[in-house]
């Protein structure tokens, strides 16, 4: 094999390894067979049955509704951590504080799980708080484990960013919180955008911690995907991960569209 072949060969195997399950999803969800693996003929049933399954649809709405909120609260405390760990390199607590941050990027979900379970039933027993586990106890569990991520996006970019800016505007009479939010954020975007989305993905994708801390009529969708995949896959599940890869690519397309625009704006 000559040696300019290998890397395109080996990249497409990759790739092809990654997206054909996800090609023969899409592919199927147009399947009128009840199984999934066997091709009758190309019926859009599926997608009737989904938008006629109020469970499904309650879990994905539900889902939506905790990942927003979670990554929220993820980004203002994710956001707030990376500054005191970037900004005041060195204050009391800050190795604890540092720690603290990186533990939930490389502690088992399990575990994650189970210790905010026993915290939950701890502070039940002596504040009475929460008096049972749903939505509020999974947006406070998302919200600590993707404020770890957010944290490090974020910090990662403060690291970067050039100093002077913010000597330069506080000179000219700026006060430091006008600095943050005039200077410092608008630089910082990207990669609060970022972080947010990444904080949204992972929750919306969580499932193992949320076993743990949900409670009754607090299932997720990845809950319950995960409760009907046991039994079997249902071409309604596949109508469902195809309406949410769909959204995904045209989210792609349309940050792609609008990051190549943008070097031609500033050139005319």
């Amino acid at each position: 094999m000559k040696r300019g072949l290998f890397l395109p060969i080996v990249a497409a195997l990759g790739f092809a390894f990654l997206y054909a399950p996800i090609i023969s999803l899409v592919v199927f969800s147009f399947n009128e067979n009840r199984l999934v693996t066997v091709w009758s003929r190309f019926s859009t049933k599926w997608y009737g049955e989904l938008f006629a399954d109020p469970k499904l649809l309650g879990a994905a709405y539900r889902s939506l509704q905790i990942a927003a909120v979670s990554a929220t609260i993820a980004l203002v405390l994710g956001t707030l951590c990376a500054v005191a760990l970037v900004r005041f390199r060195r204050f009391r607590g800050s190795t604890i504080l540092g720690a603290t941050v990186a533990a939930p990027l490389v502690m088992p979900d399990v575990i994650t799980g189970l210790a905010l379970l026993l915290l939950f039933v701890t502070m039940r027993s002596l504040i009475g708080w929460p008096a049972d586990q749903g939505k509020h106890t999974l947006i406070i569990a998302h919200s600590v484990v993707c404020m770890a991520y957010v944290t490090v996006v974020v910090q990662s970019r403060l690291s970067e960013l050039d100093l002077s800016l913010e000597e330069a505007a506080m000179d000219l009479g700026a006060t430091p919180a006008r600095v943050f939010f005039d200077i410092t954020l608008p630089i910082i975007a990207p990669a609060l955008i970022s972080g947010w989305l990444l904080a949204f993905t992972i929750s919306l994708d969580d499932v193992v911690i949320a076993q743990f801390v949900a409670g009754p009529g607090s299932t997720t969708l990845p809950m319950e995907i995960f409760s009907k995949v046991r039994l079997g896959v249902s071409p309604d599940i596949n109508a469902l991960a195809t309406i949410i890869i769909g959204i995904v690519a045209l989210g792609v397309v349309v940050a792609t569209i609008l990051q190549m625009r943008r070097p031609k704006a500033r050139v005319q």
